[in-house]
């Protein structure tokens, strides 16, 4: 589904909270955006600090960090491409969506947001990172997931399948939804969200530190189409995220 949503005006809003005059408001933003000192989110435009000013970073400021590398990459995939993209990060039993280019697409797609939670074993996204990530940190995720009752975690009890799953996800280079993921946020009712997504790790030295999507309306491409056209692109924006990150 195609859906449109007011888009926050944050230039407005600090204008109001200071009375700062807009053009010196934004001399005044722009240079604190290009020295660091904050950063702009692409999901909804609000200001924050920079994660590089809190030392020493909380788990949470890390994950930003990620997002303040991945945005500027993650807008210029989606001008090139058009169809939007997630970042999301582990947390858990979930993983969270940490920034998303969904507002910046020509094509509006459904609700998700910054702090959306989606699910390990049904997602494309959870099944490019389970497929890459280190053995012991994979164990480590299903061992949690093990004892869940919700039905998107059941495959964390069929290892033959789970692992036959993700060594297709390896050999293909890119994750892709289960048939019996619609959408909606983890542990929520299902949402039939008419998407699709491929999704590629965040690999660093050994490590994954997150996964990227890209999403499509289902009726436009298969999948196969969509990875033929897009997947070089996506694939590219994850390894400049992650040199990004190293620079930070």
């Amino acid at each position: 589904m195609v859906m449109t949503s007011p888009k926050v005006n944050a230039h407005l809003q600090v204008h109001v909270l200071t009375r700062i005059s807009k053009p010196s408001l934004l001399r005044i933003l722009r240079t604190l955006a290009q020295s660091g000192v904050i950063t702009r989110r692409l999901a909804d435009g609000r200001y924050r600090v920079g994660s590089n000013l809190l030392q020493p970073p909380s788990r949470r400021e890390h994950r930003d960090r990620i997002a303040e590398a991945a945005a500027p990459i993650l807008e210029r995939l989606c001008q090139r491409a058009s169809w939007p993209s997630d970042l999301m990060v582990p947390s858990g039993d979930h993983l969270e969506i940490r920034e998303t280019t969904r507002t910046r697409s020509p094509f509006l797609l459904d609700r998700e947001r910054v702090g959306w939670q989606v699910n390990w074993l049904r997602s494309g996204v959870g099944r490019a990172y389970l497929a890459f990530c280190p053995a012991k940190e994979r164990q480590r995720v299903i061992n949690l997931l093990r004892s869940s009752s919700r039905p998107e975690d059941g495959l964390a009890r069929d290892p033959e399948r789970l692992n036959a799953i993700l060594a297709e996800t390896r050999a293909r280079g890119y994750g892709t939804r289960d048939a019996m993921h619609l959408g909606g946020q983890y542990g929520g009712p299902p949402h039939a969200d008419g998407l699709l997504a491929i999704a590629v790790p965040l690999q660093d030295a050994g490590r994954t530190i997150g996964a990227i999507n890209m999403l499509w309306l289902r009726p436009v491409f298969t999948v196969e189409a969509f990875a033929a056209r897009y997947l070089s692109d996506l694939q590219a924006a994850a390894a400049e995220i992650v040199v990004s990150l190293r620079k930070r």
